[in-house]
């Protein structure tokens, strides 16, 4: 028991920390669809709805980094509530905008760039804050594990919450209303569950150094980054052509079975992931997680019916929760103290990147291939990020950080937008 999920949760602060994360992560479940469907009744059109909701995934993509910068630099309690407010108001300016039709369009636009621009790094603030409270790498990787699994049934939730908020009031926006009062409320009891200033084990350095420095964390952490936008580019590809592969056979409403039995297999496999111990490197088991997981993708051009397809889906599954945490870890590890929010915030960006271009490139190839060699391509970003980790291995001996975590004892540790 001393090391188990239990153990992690009774670590002093460690209740409130994941409480209020999950308060305040459940937004980004949550307002998405509510977005969508808000605007889509103000606009009278889907192509303008997605066309939004690019942007607002975009601007928070392209300014998560600089986000997290300012955390390492000033301290969740000081950094996050302005953030916080920030997202909150402009997200009560889009539920107003949208309650009803004749808001100008370009308007519309501006509200979705300055929310993607204000949203608080709340995963990798989270994902920070445990390596501050669990110096064990054992507990860490539980952690990190429990903490992955939980953003995942996150992003399952949400959209039904989104939905029975659609239904049973007509107003759609009301669901970006709830998304800005989770948001508000749970980044501020965040914020209020952390030390005042930057913590000990975090304290980040100066404006110019943090300059100087940023290429090496990236060239640094260029394995887990690889590993991370892989993983969104090949689950935004299936996404989209387990869509088509739905209509194809007749039947486009049970693809959400295929994203149930996806989902599911990436919260088994995050949790055995954190309960066993690893003897094997954090970057020697990202390879083999990232090549299981482009395996797995590619046996999905074989299935021949929906319920094939699901099955493979899970097997992938079970690969994607712990690709994610270990991509995490190791970005952790390698990043240090002062620029760990940072460096998971490149995480989360290269994998809301990896989806989207992902997303993109199966939409433009689906009309032009056929579909079981568009799901073979959908592995080939997981086995192009390989070449990042045999980069790494190869400057490993001489970069001055560690190769990974203990390799005794405790063990080496290890869709939608995260944020």
């Amino acid at each position: 028991m001393s090391s188990s999920y239990v153990t992690v949760l009774r670590t002093p602060g460690a209740v409130r920390l994941f409480g209020a994360a999950l308060i305040g992560r459940l937004s980004y479940g949550v307002v998405p669809l509510s977005l969508v469907l808000a605007v889509t009744g103000a606009t009278g059109s889907y192509a303008r709805a997605g066309w939004l909701m690019a942007l607002f995934s975009i601007s928070g993509v392209l300014i998560s980094p600089l986000r997290a910068g300012l955390v390492d630099r000033h301290g969740p309690r000081r950094a996050l509530p302005p953030m916080a407010a920030g997202y909150a108001l402009v997200l009560l300016g889009l539920a107003a905008a949208t309650w009803r039709p004749g808001v100008p369009y370009p308007a519309l636009l501006a509200l979705a760039v300055a929310a993607g621009v204000f949203a608080p790094p709340l995963g990798p603030v989270t994902r920070a804050r445990w390596s501050a409270l669990l110096p064990d790498p054992g507990l860490r990787r539980r952690a990190y594990s429990l903490d992955t699994v939980a953003e995942e049934l996150l992003y399952v939730t949400g959209p039904l919450l989104s939905g029975v908020i659609a239904a049973a009031t007509a107003r759609p926006a009301l669901g970006v209303v709830v998304g800005a009062v989770l948001v508000l409320g749970g980044t501020l009891a965040l914020a209020a569950s952390v030390h005042d200033g930057p913590a000990p084990t975090e304290a980040g350095s100066t404006s110019t150094e943090d300059r100087s420095s940023s290429w090496r964390l990236l060239a640094r952490t260029r394995q887990p980054l690889a590993a991370a936008a892989a993983a969104g580019a090949g689950l935004g590809a299936f996404g989209l052509l387990a869509v088509v592969f739905a209509q194809r056979h007749g039947r486009t409403a049970d693809v959400a079975w295929v994203e149930a039995t996806l989902a599911a297999g990436s919260a088994i496999g995050g949790l055995v992931l954190g309960a066993l111990d690893w003897r094997a490197s954090a970057q020697a088991r990202l390879a083999v997680l990232t090549t299981a997981f482009a395996g797995a993708l590619a046996l999905t051009s074989l299935a021949p019916t929906l319920p094939l397809l699901a099955a493979v889906a899970a097997l992938a599954g079970l690969t994607v929760a712990p690709t994610l945490t270990t991509a995490y870890l190791l970005t952790d590890e390698l990043a240090g103290p002062g620029r760990r929010t940072r460096a998971g915030a490149w995480v989360n960006a290269c994998f809301n990147a990896g989806g989207s271009a992902g997303t993109a490139l199966a939409g433009l190839l689906a009309d032009r291939l056929a579909l079981p060699l568009c799901l073979v391509l959908a592995a080939t970003p997981a086995l192009a990020a390989l070449t990042a980790a045999r980069g790494r291995a190869a400057a490993a001996p001489g970069d001055g950080r560690p190769s990974g975590e203990p390799s005794a004892g405790a063990g080496a540790g290890v869709a939608e937008s995260r944020r």
